[in-house]
């Protein structure tokens, strides 16, 4: 038995303590958001694209803000953006708030299993999609829908996915909500934590080796970052400087965890990039032209062979994980209304009206407009089948999309399910 060194005692010693992480407010608890920090809009700095990411530490622990408390765009971030380009950001928030919640009671009715609101974040990807170029590939997460209504994709085409109908052009294979869209720059999402960092930093390598001029764009959550794959992509995009914008959503919640199991507590999750090497901010998540702008400057930096950029959008997830989580069970009621950086719709309206280039009667009729374009999408689609109806694509179409030619031990797997299924006499068996 190993024995301390004369003199050396500590019965007087204080125990070790493990530090488990609280969340300040749980169901039933009045909220108080007064320790969030929450600075001038206009009062933060905008570097050069080219200055050394060690050169503005503090902005990855501030938050960059353009609209202020009576909507004006002030300060350096401002993007300038003309009132045509402010108005089609806003009719694709609210055309993306509008699918949500369609889609949302779809789910409760039974016509599909799963659906994931993007409400109170709809900056987010809408004003990033508007900063990018079409032609950069984007790696979103399960929350970026707004990418692909951003980039005016089909309506119709996202809802045969989440009915996982006929006409889905994923075959049934993804859950819904995990769309996948090559021609609109939208890779495939992956209900597995943060695989989209690593392949997006490899994408945008990729890019760079062969001499290309687009790059990627990432998202996760801030829970994702404690995966070993976020890591593993911020070291490569470090090392090579990889042209990629890296996105991480912040708003407070994972499932049923908050922010501070990720770390939050410590630092802000827009610092990890300082440890790595890389260009770090941390934006108003819920104010449309500080995402537009973070994202703009990020690009540039890709484009101009900077290195990547990891960008904190600080906001909130107003309503429950998804379809299958309760968030009356783990978090006060009060929460969502409570927020301090307020509603990017709202904000981006006012900012609008302000600018006399908007008002509350072309807003209401937009919102008008907006249901009744998702109510007639919704309708095509469900012409095409609805989840709940059973199964819309062929059997033996299980196996297809793996390999490019099949190899025989599958080809012998097939032929065995199928024989089974002739045997019960599903009607379905056959093509």
């Amino acid at each position: 038995m190993a024995v301390p060194p004369e003199g050396i005692s500590r019965a007087n010693l204080a125990p070790l303590q493990l530090h488990v992480p609280e969340p300040k407010f749980r169901p039933g608890d009045a909220v108080d958001f007064a320790s969030v920090e929450v600075p001038p809009a206009g009062a933060q700095r905008r570097p050069d694209t080219a200055a050394p990411a060690d050169s503005f530490h503090e902005l990855a622990y501030t938050l960059v803000r353009v609209l202020d408390d009576e909507g004006r765009a002030v300060g350096p971030w401002d993007p300038r953006l003309s009132p045509d380009r402010l108005r089609r950001m806003l009719r694709h928030m609210v055309l993306l708030r509008a699918f949500d919640e369609r889609m949302f009671r779809a789910q409760r009715q039974g016509k599909t299993s799963f659906y994931m609101k993007a409400l109170g974040e709809e900056a987010v990807a809408v004003a990033a999609a508007h900063a990018l170029d079409y032609e950069d590939m984007c790696f979103p997460s399960y929350r970026q829908q707004g990418l692909l209504i951003a980039r005016d994709w089909p309506l119709v085409d996202m809802m045969n996915q989440i009915y996982s109908n006929s006409a889905d052009r994923l075959g049934g294979k993804q859950l819904p909500i995990m769309y996948s869209a090559k021609e609109a720059g939208f890779f495939s999402i992956s209900g597995n934590l943060t695989t989209q960092y690593p392949q997006a930093v490899g994408w945008a390598m990729a890019s760079a080796a062969k001499g290309d001029t687009r790059i990627a764009a990432v998202w996760c959550g801030e829970g994702s970052t404690a995966e070993g794959d976020f890591h593993s992509a911020c070291t490569f995009a470090a090392v090579y400087r990889a042209p990629v914008v890296m996105n991480v959503v912040n708003n407070q919640w994972a499932i049923s965890s908050f922010s501070g199991f990720a770390g939050a507590e410590a630092t802000t999750f827009a610092a990890r990039a300082i440890g790595y090497g890389i260009a770090g901010l941390r934006v108003d998540g819920n104010d449309a032209l500080a995402v537009y702008a973070a994202t703009q400057w990020a690009a540039e930096r890709a484009r101009t062979n900077q290195g990547a950029t990891l960008i904190e959008h600080f906001t909130y997830r107003t309503e429950g994980h998804s379809t299958s989580d309760d968030p009356t069970q783990y978090r006060s009621a009060g929460e969502p209304t409570a927020w301090p950086l307020g509603d990017p719709i709202r904000r981006l309206k006012d900012h609008l009206i302000g600018m006399g280039e908007w008002d509350e009667e072309r807003h209401a009729a937009q919102d008008r407009e907006v249901a009744e374009e998702v109510r007639t999408a919704q309708k095509a689609a469900e012409a095409n089948g609805i989840l709940g109806h059973g199964l819309h694509q062929p059997l033996d179409s299980l196996f297809d999309g793996v390999f490019e030619e099949m190899p025989w031990h599958l080809r012998e797997q097939r032929q065995q399910m199928l024989d089974e299924e002739e045997a019960s006499g599903r009607p379905w068996a056959r093509k």
